[in-house]
């Protein structure tokens, strides 16, 4: 039977990509609107590229016309293969196209009789584990690990040790996507998290040619925005002016603040040592340290704020034994006191340790306008956008500007 087929020669943006390097290109198969990519081995100029032909940008360079020459022929080679298909009276699918492209004869193809996605999620785990402190942190292990048993439960909710790959399609996942929500009861971003887990397995398994089609071709990840609590600078002003009885309290509270004044993550300050303190090119003191979320080099110049914390506790016996700038207790601890703190100074929000890096990103710096770009450098994030989610604060400062200018008008 005659099928609609279309090729397509695109170029396509690698993770990480730099303007002005060289894109490689991709061929598209559509089938029946059934679509799959495959490297064509070749690169170019993105500028030298275009798009709406799929071609090179013809000029007289020899290697312009070797590249365009190259692409009709794989071209040429997808319909012929059509032909062949054709001819034999065999069904023309992206498969069967890919398999001739490829020389693999009919007898040679694997089924995927071997292939299940249970089998290759466990197979990717244990490269993570072998890569953990060269490749990947031991918290990508920890949450793959952690989406890996979702999976197993939803298995066993569906009464399924395992699928093959090609069981696995949309309504495989958007049936995940609510065993997440309604049996474990996670939150829609906790869920898309666990998703997109799934997500990297499916790339993988599409990479090696394990499947046909991409599940999650029609199937959207969508994080929701969420209120990323923050102290406003009087909320900040009054629990650093807070007296107490309690040393337990006190630490906490000063532990606290030297994060809102540098950013750090819970167990980033947890693990920070004397020896991560140096001195910058600028003659003053900055902590030069690795985050242990994401394994990024994090420096971050110390504001007189927190120097003052960190010398009040020089002397402190746990600092001088191990080699600690600070004593830090357990994060349990640390939120349950926190929650004391903030009764105290009468603030209403849900107050955990991260909300001190949250109030370093917002209030402490992009309030005062340091630019966004050297927000996101202090915070060891890997790229803007992460540090985009804190620039809403930014409408508070509009406002308190605007109020300002008002006043002036007004006179």
């Amino acid at each position: 039977m005659n099928k609609t087929i279309s090729v397509h020669f695109r170029l396509k943006k690698r993770s990480g990509y730099v303007v002005g390097e060289k894109m490689p290109i991709y061929l598209r198969l559509t089938i029946d609107g059934d679509r799959t990519e495959f490297s064509t081995q070749r690169e170019i100029d993105p500028t030298k590229w275009d798009s709406k032909r799929g071609r090179a940008i013809v000029t007289k360079r020899e290697e312009t016309r070797q590249l365009n020459s190259f692409l009709e022929t794989m071209q040429a080679q997808i319909y012929e293969a059509q032909r062949e298909l054709l001819n034999k009276g065999k069904e023309v699918t992206i498969k069967a196209v890919r398999n001739i492209m490829h020389g693999i004869e009919e007898e040679e193809i694997d089924p995927l009789k071997d292939k299940s996605l249970m089998l290759v999620y466990r197979e990717h785990i244990k490269q993570i584990t072998d890569l953990v402190g060269k490749e990947y942190a031991k918290g990508t292990l920890k949450r793959f690990k952690s989406a890996f048993n979702s999976l197993e439960e939803f298995m066993k909710h569906k009464k399924k040790d395992d699928i093959k790959l090609r069981e696995l399609n949309y309504q495989f996942i958007s049936e995940y996507e609510f065993f997440l929500k309604t049996v474990r009861n996670v939150e829609h971003n906790t869920a898309m998290g666990t998703i997109k887990k799934l997500k990297k397995i499916v790339r993988i398994c599409v990479a090696h040619d394990w499947l046909d089609k991409d599940p999650f071709m029609n199937y959207k990840v969508k994080i929701r925005d969420t209120n990323r609590p923050y102290l406003l600078q009087d909320e900040l002003d009054r629990i650093i002016a807070l007296k107490f009885i309690s040393d337990r309290l006190a630490n906490v509270r000063d532990i606290f603040v030297f994060c809102c004044y540098t950013g750090l993550a819970y167990a980033d300050v947890q693990k920070l040592k004397r020896v991560d303190i140096v001195i910058g090119h600028d003659g003053e003191k900055w902590i030069h340290t690795e985050r242990v979320k994401t394994e990024t080099s994090t420096r971050v110049p110390l504001l007189p704020q927190a120097l003052k914390i960190m010398d009040s506790y020089k002397d402190h016996p746990q600092c001088v034994n191990q080699g600690k700038l600070l004593p830090v207790m357990s994060n349990q601890k640390m939120n349950e006191y926190l929650k004391e703190i903030a009764d105290r100074c009468e603030i209403n929000k849900k107050m955990t340790f991260h909300t001190a890096r949250h109030t370093f990103a917002t209030t402490v710096t992009l309030t005062n306008g340091v630019p966004i770009e050297t927000v996101s450098k202090m915070l060891g994030h890997k790229t803007l956008r992460t540090t985009q989610q804190y620039a809403k604060i930014l409408d508070q400062k509009v406002s308190e500007d605007m109020r300002a200018l008002k006043v002036k008008l007004s006179r």
